[in-house]
């Protein structure tokens, strides 16, 4: 049983997620899943298969009801809630895999408020997010797809963000600005230090690139 939930996951992601900006598409949830797996085995969790199950997927769904592509801008579970019950999976582990989809968001720790207390497959889940997260490809990806502008001295990062002003669709914002706003702060926020340690070296190359980036941009590289 526990394949098949898992193929019908992967199918769900790559339906649902079909032509969504490379940034939040199939192919990111399945980098999620994998990276979710081999932190799993690095923390010990191979031998625990139930536990495994939940954890791949919270990571293949994770994204799918996601606030940045809904009409509303609201968080939509629906599709989630009714799938995890089409593939009957133990009630204990439907809860668990929605309250993982439900918290792990980085809305939620913006403001310093999470929304759950972290199991293990939560923070293995959330760590491999961010992970894959903490990269330059994928923001400016998104910001493309939005239409944001590459970079503006006038427009600052914003500091101490609410949530509500983290998901606000109405700021005029820069891709170069969310490196400030969010993906330089991800590495002190890895839960498990197996994340911890990958998130090191994502992150240098991220400091490297965003330096170089500023040389380039006024001209002195």
């Amino acid at each position: 049983m526990a394949a098949a939930a898992v193929r019908a996951a992967e199918e769900l992601a790559e339906r649902e997620m079909a032509g969504r900006d490379a940034s939040h598409d199939a192919a990111h949830a399945l980098r999620v899943r994998d990276l979710a797996l081999s932190l799993a085995a690095e923390l010990g969790l191979s031998s625990s298969p139930d536990r495994l199950l939940i954890v791949e997927i919270a990571a293949l769904l994770h994204d799918i009801g996601d606030y940045k592509y809904t009409k509303d801008n609201a968080e939509d579970m629906s599709i989630v809630e009714r799938f995890l019950e089409e593939v009957e999976l133990e009630q204990g582990q439907r809860e668990e895999i929605v309250a993982i989809i439900k918290g792990m968001g980085f809305k939620n720790e913006v403001s310093k408020k999470s929304v759950v207390e972290p199991t293990l497959e939560f923070a293995i889940v959330q760590d491999a997010d961010r992970l894959d997260a903490i990269g330059i490809a994928r923001c400016f990806t998104y910001g493309g797809s939005k239409k944001n502008t590459l970079h503006d001295p006038k427009i600052l990062p914003r500091d101490n963000l609410s949530k509500e002003k983290y998901m606000s669709k109405d700021e005029k914002q820069t891709s170069i600005n969310h490196f400030h706003e969010k993906l330089f702060k991800l590495k002190d926020m890895m839960k498990t230090e197996a994340g911890k340690r990958r998130a090191e070296k994502r992150h240098k190359f991220m400091e490297d690139f965003v330096a170089e980036f500023y040389e380039e941009w006024s001209g002195r590289a």
